[in-house]
C-alpha cells in the first residue's frame, strides 16, 4: 500500500526511462530516482529525532529534489507536509508547529523565510537545503527497503485555508491517494510511459498530487527551469517533450491563450491541460478549445477530497453540437469514479434537481479527518459524508453546477483566500472598528481582494498602514488590492454582514 511502491514498480518496468527533468535536460532515470529516494529514506531514519509516522515539511519552489523528498519520506514510512511557497514566514511557522514537523526541506529562495521563524517552532530540529552538500551526503546513505504502512496511515498532510483564519491539516492517507489515482485513470485521462507532466503550477497543490498517477505509469516529471509558469517557456518545452500534461489554474490557461506568440506556437505535443481550483469563464474556455484543440479536462475537488469530486471530460468539452453545450461547459462536470455526490439542505436532506444546496461527497478518496482537530473533523464528516462548504446544484443529467466555492471564499490566481483570515489581520489596527473582505472579478487573476473598513470615531486610518500590517502577518497575495472606507457595514437583523450589498457597492 505504501505509495513508495509506485516509484519502485515503475523503476522495475522502465529503469532507463526519464523520470525527472529540469527544463529540457533529464536529471534522473526511473532507476536513479528510486535509488536516490531509498537512500534519502535511510538518511531520514538515521536522524535521532525521527520516528516512523513523523511528518516531513517541504517549503520549496518546484525542483527535481521535491519528488525525491516526497518518495523518500514515504519510503521511510513518514508523511509529507508540502507548504505553499508563497506563504508568510509566520504562516509557515504555524503549519510547522501544528504538524509537529521535525525536519523541513527548503530551496534557497525560501531558506531565509524559514530560518527567520525556525527558533519559534519548538518541534523543528533540522532545516535542510535541497541540493546542498548536506543533502547530497544524505543521498549517499545505504538504500533501504520501503517501510510497511497501512492503508489508513498518513501520507500527505494537506493544509487548507481555514474559515477561522487558521489553516487545517487534511489527513490524506496512502489509500486516499491511491483512490485518487484510480479516479484519474477512469475519469480524467490516460497516461502512458514516455508521456510527461510539466509542473508549471506548485508541487504543493494540484500539480504535485498529479505526480502520483504519472509516476505510476512511468511518465517523466518536467520542472520548468524557471521553477514556475511562463508562457514563452511553456512553448519552448512543448517543442521538446511529448505527451505533455499540465495541471493549471484557470487563470494560467487564460494567460497561456492570451500570451504573445500563441497563434504561432506548435502545440502538437500538448496532450492535456487539466484545469481546476476555480471555474473558468465560458468565453476563455471556448477560446482555449479553439486555439489548443480538444485538450481540456476540468476537475473539481478539494484538499479534503484531493482532485476527485467531479470532472468534465475531454469528450464533453468537444461536443459543440450538443444543445446544452454552453451550459455543460459552465458546469464542473459529472461525478468521478469511486465517489458519490449529493446536494443537501442545512439538515442534510437531498435537494431536488436544479435546487442549490451544499455539496456532500463520499468515497475512498475522502480524507481521514483534520489533523489534531476532532471537532472540525466530526463537523466536516458528519453522517459519513464530507461537507464541502461549497454550494451547487445537480441538473437532470448529473452535471454539477458550482454556485459558490464556500460562501465567502476568494480564489485569486488559483490560490484560496478566506476573507476572515484577512479581516482578523486588519482588525489588529487600533483605528479599525469593523471590516469586511470580499472578492471582485479580475481579468488576470480571477478575483482580487477588496476590504471595506469602518474606522473608530476620530481615528485616521491610512491604507499604507493596513497594507503594512497585512504584509507583516499574511502572504502578499492575500492582502487587499483596494480599500473602501465606509461609515458602517450593511447588516441584517441578526447582525450578519451583508456581503452581497458590499459587492453591489463595489461594482457601482
Amino acid at each position: 500500500m505504501n505509495l513508495a511502491h509506485l516509484l519502485i514498480e515503475s523503476a522495475g518496468r522502465y529503469p532507463d526511462a526519464p523520470a525527472l527533468a529540469l527544463g529540457t535536460d533529464v536529471v534522473a532515470t526511473y532507476a536513479e530516482h528510486a535509488d536516490r529516494a531509498a537512500r534519502l529514506a535511510s538518511a531520514l531514519l538515521k536522524l535521532p529525532c525521527i520516528e516512523p509516522g513523523d511528518r516531513i515539511a517541504i517549503a520549496m519552489k518546484n525542483a527535481p529534489e521535491y519528488s525525491e523528498i516526497m518518495f523518500g519520506a514515504w519510503h521511510a514510512g513518514l508523511a509529507v507536509v508540502p507548504m505553499n511557497g508563497r506563504l508568510h514566514p509566520r504562516e509557515f511557522a504555524y503549519i510547522l508547529e501544528d504538524a509537529g514537523a521535525k525536519v523541513c526541506f527548503v530551496t534557497d529562495d525560501l531558506a531565509d523565510g524559514i530560518g527567520s521563524v525556525a527558533d519559534e517552532v519548538a518541534c523543528l530540529e533540522h532545516v535542510i537545503l535541497a541540493g546542498s552538500a548536506r543533502y547530497e551526503e544524505m543521498i549517499s546513505s545505504q538504500a533501504i527497503e520501503p517501510a510497511a504502512v497501512g492503508a489508513d496511515d498518513l501520507a500527505w498532510l494537506f493544509y487548507t485555508s481555514g474559515t477561522t483564519g487558521r489553516p487545517k491539516g487534511a489527513m490524506l492517507t496512502h489509500a486516499n491517494l491511491r483512490a485518487m489515482n484510480a479516479a484519474y485513470f477512469k475519469s480524467v485521462d490516460q497516461i502512458k510511459a514516455g508521456d510527461c507532466i510539466v509542473h508549471a503550477a506548485p508541487y504543493s497543490h494540484g500539480s504535485g498530487l498529479y505526480l502520483l498517477p504519472h509516476v505510476e505509469r512511468g511518465a517523466c516529471q518536467v520542472i520548468p527551469a524557471s521553477g514556475g509558469f511562463n508562457p514563452a517557456e511553456i512553448f519552448e518545452l512543448l517543442a521538446v517533450w511529448k505527451g505533455v500534461t499540465f495541471f493549471m489554474a484557470p487563470t494560467m490557461v487564460t494567460r497561456l491563450i492570451n500570451a504573445p506568440g500563441i497563434e504561432d506556437a506548435d502545440t502538437t505535443n500538448l496532450k492535456t491541460i487539466v484545469y481546476g481550483g476555480a471555474p473558468m469563464y465560458l468565453e476563455d474556455c471556448l477560446k482555449a478549445l479553439d486555439l489548443l484543440g480538444p485538450k481540456l479536462v476540468q476537475i473539481y475537488g478539494q484538499g479534503e477530497a484531493p482532485m476527485t469530486i467531479t470532472a468534465l471530460s475531454r469528450d464533453l468539452h468537444s461536443r459543440s453540437d450538443a444543445p446544452d453545450y454552453r451550459a455543460r461547459l459552465a458546469s464542473v462536470g459529472t461525478v468521478q469514479f469511486g465517489v458519490k455526490v449529493r446536494v443537501a439542505d442545512e439538515d442534510d436532506r437531498d435537494m431536488p434537481v436544479g435546487e442549490i444546496g451544499e455539496i456532500l461527497v463520499k468515497g475512498d478518496v475522502v480524507m481521514k479527518g483534520y489533523w489534531n482537530n476532532p471537532e472540525a473533523s466530526a463537523a466536516a464528516l458528519r453522517g459519513g459524508w464530507l461537507h464541502t462548504g461549497d454550494m451547487g446544484a445537480l441538473d437532470e443529467n448529473g452535471f454539477l453546477m458550482l454556485k459558490d466555492r464556500s460562501k465567502d471564499l476568494i480564489i485569486s490566481g488559483g490560490s484560496n483566500i478566506y476573507p476572515r483570515e484577512v479581516e482578523e489581520v486588519l482588525l489588529r489596527h487600533d483605528g479599525v472598528l469593523e471590516c469586511s473582505v470580499i472578492g471582485r472579478p479580475h481579468p488576470d487573476w480571477g478575483e482580487e481582494v477588496v476590504a471595506f473598513v469602518v474606522a473608530k470615531d476620530g481615528a485616521d486610518v491610512k491604507e499604507a498602514e493596513l497594507d503594512s500590517l497585512c504584509l507583516e502577518h499574511i502572504a502578499r497575495f492575500k492582502r487587499p488590492k483596494a480599500y473602501r472606507f465606509i461609515d458602517a457595514l450593511p447588516k441584517n437583523n441578526y447582525g450578519k454582514v451583508l456581503k452581497t450589498e458590499l459587492r453591489d457597492v463595489d461594482s457601482s
